[in-house]
């Protein structure tokens, strides 16, 4: 399991990576928006589909009613980065 640190935006067009911060986390836009945990679930399901895992191997742990969240990914750490520079990509 690794940790992924995000700033998420809810409320978007569309889900997508919004790029990188400068203190190294990624910025996340959702569509859902932030009412009834529908931008976490949006959250979960992007992951979820961007790294190609199930999702229930994607959870919250840190953050749930804020902007930054802390995500935790059923994945080794050298196995997660090397599936997120696809979406640095595409940000």
């Amino acid at each position: 399991m690794t940790k992924l640190a995000l700033r998420v935006a809810p409320g978007a067009k569309k889900s997508g990576w919004a790029g990188r911060l400068a203190d190294g986390r990624w910025k996340v836009s959702v569509a859902a928006p932030p009412i009834e945990g529908r931008a976490n679930d949006a959250l979960v399901a992007f992951l979820a589909a961007e790294l190609e895992v199930a999702r229930k191997s994607v959870r919250v742990v840190h953050g749930a009613a804020g902007r930054d969240k802390v995500v935790e990914v059923d994945l080794a750490p050298d196995e997660l980065a090397r599936r997120l520079p696809r979406a640095e990509e595409e940000a």
